[in-house]
């Protein structure tokens, strides 16, 4: 895996890269190039471990988020259209004319923003955990407590406060997927909750149905925030398969990254013999 920034219209991009032994850095051949977005408030770290499941077939690519990781974080208010603009212009940046783009909650809802605007881009579409936001939701999510959201505290009590709100959404017998989890939640600091606020203020529903791509609708069957969603991403996405991951819930990625590889390079072979040619 390499690391590397590219410019956008809202400050540098970091990436990461790999790709199948014997190709060159940056080379852009006719295999898959797969990019690969996080949930909020992650990194690509991630895809730490799937990132060379997947790249034994396929160049693969998982940026920070702007705002989150490595990445430059835009002073103005973040949404689903801002973070899509990143992907966007370091595809552009790379010279992708064909991606995979597989996304994981927050990355999942850009990933269908990218999807719905650059149809001549987006060629496969993994969603992962995406909850289905229409008016209904935005105002049944804008009535819940924030989930990621603490103030900031001169004594670092606020580091607890955020372990405490994540515990139950993630495995007793894993802790290091949390301490992974908090380690980048800090250096997003203040800004911590607004990817969430970003996901819940996306216009989903006006457009979902803009989107051509063959996808794959996946989630954790702990995943009590999103899988009752599934079908409603299903009912608008004309070429949409479903997978349902065994003994994980939100932390599905980086909980169990070989079954997350595995139900993804399943459907990238499924879509053709050749997804990209």
């Amino acid at each position: 895996m390499r690391k590397n920034y590219a410019d956008t219209r809202h400050g540098q991009i970091h990436y990461v890269e790999a790709a199948r032994s014997g190709r060159r850095d940056g080379e852009v051949g006719s295999d898959t190039a797969v990019l690969l977005l996080h949930q909020t408030p992650r990194s690509w770290d991630e895809y730490r471990e799937v990132i060379p499941l997947l790249a034994r077939d396929h160049r693969v690519i998982a940026p920070d988020t702007l705002g989150f990781g490595s990445s430059d974080s835009p002073a103005e208010p973040w949404n689903i259209e801002l973070f899509a603009d990143g992907v966007e212009d370091l595809a552009d940046a790379l010279g992708l004319t064909r991606v995979a783009v597989v996304g994981h909650h927050t990355g999942g809802v850009i990933a269908l923003e990218l999807a719905a605007r650059r149809p001549d881009l987006v060629t496969a579409l993994v969603l992962s955990g995406v909850p289905y936001v229409d008016a209904r939701r935005r105002d049944e999510v804008s009535r819940r407590p924030s989930i990621d959201g603490v103030p900031i505290s001169d004594d670092g009590s606020h580091y607890q406060a955020l372990w405490n709100k994540r515990v139950p959404f993630y495995p007793a017998d894993r802790p290091d997927l949390l301490h992974r989890l908090v380690a980048d939640a800090v250096r997003v600091q203040d800004r911590v909750e607004e990817g969430h606020l970003a996901v819940n203020a996306y216009r989903m529903d006006e457009r979902i149905d803009l989107v051509r791509a063959p996808a794959l609708v996946v989630c954790g069957e702990l995943d009590a925030f999103s899988l009752p969603d599934v079908p409603k991403l299903v009912a608008h996405l004309p070429q949409a398969h479903t997978a349902t991951l065994q003994g994980v819930g939100v932390p599905s990625v980086d909980h169990d990254p070989a079954q997350f590889a595995a139900v993804v390079t399943e459907f990238l072979g499924s879509v053709s013999a050749d997804p990209f040619g």
